[in-house]
């Protein structure tokens, strides 16, 4: 059973028509619109990225099973799974209340059968998404950080992270949840992955973008308990997806940490020393992706924690 906080095998979903979302844009601040690019142009410059994306994880050992979004139905941020659906070393698949409609297409029922016939699968929950017709949600590893090896749940506050969702989703999956609330230029930061990422060493956290005092102390206390140092980064580079990183391992169970070309570039020397000492970089080129959709590697990765069926033989 795959109890590490990196996975080694990672399901992503290759784009059909990737695009800027505008049912997503009213709260991703990361979200940019060009209305001198064309849907053409934009949806084959994401392909190619993710592509080249794919193909550089797959060079460096990790396992990446890839669905193709071919669907007729409108879902821009397909390529974006790990808000819907994560998966658990006890044998659960979670799927998510989302807040955009058009994102709640995203749910895929073959997917699912993928999983059942290949893993062991004990429970599908899906007791939360009821709630999106009450307009309450949890996106996933986007709205929860995790914590896997210790049991503990990270979650910023916002529209897309509802308190009370948060807490029954950690009684449900027995996790410690730690709240709070984190802003950038004034308003809450939409997903709890844009300013932080859990590694098996290291938390990668923008402190200046929480507020409360009480609120980041007991963030720093938690890390401290956990053993995780904490590698501080700042607004711009937030801004530049440093928050939206993610530690994997390849076949060689050598850790590295997954992250876009522009997050790469906002590293500074030194902090690229203080990683490379605990975990290789591996960085791809997602301008296209993050500028239009307001994500970047981490939200294109659902690492699978499941345990495979035995090969009988």
């Amino acid at each position: 059973m795959n109890n590490s906080q990196p996975s080694n095998i990672i399901l992503m979903i290759k784009p059909f028509k990737f695009n800027y979302n505008v049912e997503t844009a009213s709260d991703n601040a990361y979200q940019n619109l060009n209305i001198k690019t064309s849907s053409s142009h934009i949806s084959k410059n994401a392909k190619l990225e993710f592509e080249n994306f794919v193909k550089k994880l797959k060079q460096e050992g990790i396992n990446v099973i890839q669905f193709n979004d071919e669907s007729n139905l409108y879902t821009p941020d397909s390529l974006f799974p790990n808000n819907w659906i994560s998966t658990h070393s006890n044998g659960k698949i979670c799927l998510y209340p989302m807040f955009a409609p058009n994102r709640r297409l995203e749910r895929r029922q073959d997917i699912l059968d993928f999983l059942k016939k290949n893993y062991k699968v004990n429970n599908v929950v899906d007791d939360f998404l009821k709630f999106e017709s009450h307009d309450m949600f949890l996106e996933g590893t986007g709205s929860m950080v995790l914590d896997r090896e210790n049991k503990i749940a990270y979650a910023c506050l916002s529209k897309r992270t509802h308190k009370t969702l948060f807490k029954d989703w950690c009684n449900a999956m027995k996790y410690k949840g730690i709240s709070f609330s984190a802003n950038d230029e004034g308003a809450p930061i939409y997903h709890t992955n844009v300013l932080m990422s859990v590694s098996s060493k290291m938390v990668f956290i923008c402190l200046d973008a929480i507020p409360s005092l009480d609120e980041k102390e007991l963030l720093i206390q938690s890390f401290k308990r956990t053993k995780k140092s904490v590698f501080d980064i700042t607004k711009e580079q937030m801004k530049s997806f440093l928050g939206n990183v993610l530690e994997l391992k390849n076949n060689k169970e050598e850790s590295c940490l997954v992250m876009s070309s522009t997050a790469f570039k906002s590293l500074q020397a030194e902090q690229k020393k203080i990683i490379s000492k605990k975990m290789k970089i591996l960085h791809s080129p997602l301008d296209t992706i993050e500028y239009f959709g307001g994500g970047s590697a981490r939200c294109m990765i659902a690492e699978i924690f499941l345990e495979p069926h035995e090969i009988k033989s």
